[in-house]
């Protein structure tokens, strides 16, 4: 049994319940910050017997400098300019979304006993971790109002997709080139998310989405 990787999966676990009862942005970016460390060192304790190459030890650095601080970091200032402190009107409840959560795993549970693919055991529960984050942070984009936390819940959702492809590839390099190009897209999504905060804090005084349905000709 490999303690470390276990002890990775239940914190990535409970990054997701947290951020689904959590209403304060700056505690959201905090765990996001916790969650990108841990997603970032999952594949090194996947397989500790495996040798890196010098690319895959530089590769797992530079994965943990920007799921654990840059990003983080720019989700900080995002944060910090536009002067949000909590999501006051969610679209469902932090208790709802707690349970719906603890059904997440549940579910991620059920689909990889049944999906029939034949993981090792630290494998297979990573699976379970990677659908459940996954589904989190699907469940966050919908059911938060606040565009950050939206952006939160998009990254959220990238960590899954992350822990899906090392669940499935373990440490080969074919999941180096896609997470790469992942990341850039995410890093520009998340710079332009952020300019377009302030722009709409800066002209409406408020970045609830839920305004936009309120627009008229």
């Amino acid at each position: 049994m490999n303690t470390g990787i276990d002890v990775v999966l239940v914190v990535i676990l409970l990054s997701v319940l947290l951020s689904l009862a959590s209403s304060r942005m700056m505690a959201l970016v905090k765990i996001m910050a916790l969650q990108g460390a841990m997603v970032s060192i999952a594949p090194l304790l996947l397989d500790e017997h495996s040798p890196l190459s010098n690319e895959g030890i530089l590769f797992f650095q530079l994965m943990f400098l920007i799921k654990a601080a840059l990003i983080p970091g720019l989700l900080y200032l995002a944060v910090t300019k536009v002067a949000i402190k909590r999501e006051v009107e969610p679209i469902v409840g932090y208790h709802a979304s707690l349970v719906v959560g603890l059904g997440l795993i549940l579910l991620s549970a059920y689909i990889t006993h049944h999906l029939g693919i034949s993981l090792t055991g630290d494998a297979a529960l990573l699976l379970i971790a990677a659908i459940t984050t996954l589904g989190g942070g699907l469940f966050l984009m919908m059911s938060r109002t606040k565009a950050i936390t939206q952006v939160i819940g998009y990254l959220m959702l990238e960590n899954g997709i992350y822990l899906v492809g090392t669940a499935l590839t373990g440490q080969s390099h074919s999941i180096y080139l896609v997470e790469f190009g992942v990341l850039l897209d995410l890093l520009v999504g998340v710079m332009i998310m952020g300019i377009i905060l302030h722009n709409i804090n800066r002209t409406f005084d408020d970045v609830d989405t839920a305004y936009l349905g309120q627009l008229k000709d």
